[in-house]
């Protein structure tokens, strides 16, 4: 006797729908949303990909002093047919006027330094780069974008050093628009983008070394190139979605913030005495050194250890005091 459910019936006597398995791991929809395939809940939707990066390409243009001269003749013909007073003619006339007006809109004139972007229907059709009168389509939008080299000087910025220590710092960046359809589309407004990216840079860069460093590590007062390099390397890299290029940046301004400054100098004072103190403690050793080999050696005096100590002490006051010596006259001896 067969069991229920062997002729795909249950025990109802009611038929059974046996529904596919979606293949390959694809999610089924349900009455709330698509089911993930093992029933456990609604699956998250799918997101869309990143749109697809616009990069710079070349415009399709024509010679505008050809166009020129076709629309001046075209404009002179449908005049001249207005003029003869018949409706026929003068219906084609102004066709033709029409058409010259129209021509004439897709003049458009680039000077040095500059570059035009060319945007149809919405979207980017090109950049006109070369010099001169060129002609596009009429229904285009054309963007006028300097590619010169600008100036970005950056506000004084108070920041703390990799150490804490509260530093006033400004800098000076030198950039060029090098792909006109990402400043363009890429961002907003390249401008301020480039200033508000260059402000972070210089504020980023300023927190991670210290001010001034003794140990031999490299800090912003004594490493001024690998600094600048440091800080031109990251705003370009932050630029970089507005097609712009940094050619050149360079600190304007690096000192510490004015409520610390009196105590930071005399701390690179006291920095400075003891590194001339150093200096002259080493070259005061070496000529009491010289003086005992040259005694040594010429045979002329022998010294005890203790005539020796006395001598180096007696040298070394002399030289390495900030005061002139006054001599003192022993009438004994060294051991009296």
């Amino acid at each position: 006797m067969a069991s229920a459910g062997d002729d795909g019936t249950d025990a109802s006597g009611m038929s059974k729908l046996t529904v596919p398995e979606p293949a390959n791991g694809a999610r089924a929809s349900g009455p709330d949303g698509p089911v993930s395939a093992d029933g456990s809940g609604v699956a998250p939707l799918a997101r869309p990909g990143p749109a697809a990066q616009i990069t710079e390409h070349a415009a399709t243009t024509l010679p505008g002093w050809p166009v020129t001269w076709g629309a001046i003749v075209g404009l002179g013909v449908g005049i001249t047919l207005v003029a003869a007073g018949r409706p026929v003619l003068g219906g084609v006339g102004a066709a033709v006027i029409a058409a010259a007006v129209i021509m004439a809109g897709g003049l458009t004139p680039v000077a040095p330094g500059e570059a035009r972007v060319v945007q149809l229907l919405g979207r980017y059709a090109g950049t006109i780069r070369a010099q001169g009168l060129q002609w596009v389509s009429p229904v285009t939008k054309r963007h006028k974008i300097s590619t010169r080299i600008r100036n970005h000087e950056t506000g004084l910025a108070k920041v703390n050093d990799a150490e804490g220590n509260p530093i006033e710092i400004a800098a000076v960046v030198v950039w060029q628009v090098i792909d006109t359809a990402r400043a363009l589309f890429g961002v907003d407004n390249f401008t301020s983008f480039v200033a508000i990216q260059a402000e972070t840079a210089v504020r980023r860069v300023a927190g991670s070394y210290p001010y001034d460093s003794h140990d031999g590590k490299m800090s912003l007062l004594q490493n001024a190139e690998e600094i600048t390099a440091a800080l031109a390397a990251e705003i370009a890299d932050r630029v970089c979605p507005a097609g712009v290029e940094i050619i050149e940046a360079r600190l304007t301004r690096l000192a510490y913030a004015p409520e610390i400054a009196t105590v930071m100098l005399r701390r690179q004072q006291a920095g400075a005495v003891v590194a001339a103190r150093q200096r002259i403690v080493d070259g005061a050793v070496g000529m009491v050194e010289a003086a005992l080999e040259r005694l040594s050696s010429d045979g002329a005096v022998e010294l005890d250890e203790e005539r020796k100590a006395t001598m180096v002490s007696n040298l070394l006051v002399v030289l390495c005091s900030e005061h002139p010596t006054q001599p003192v006259i022993n009438a004994g001896t060294l051991y009296q």
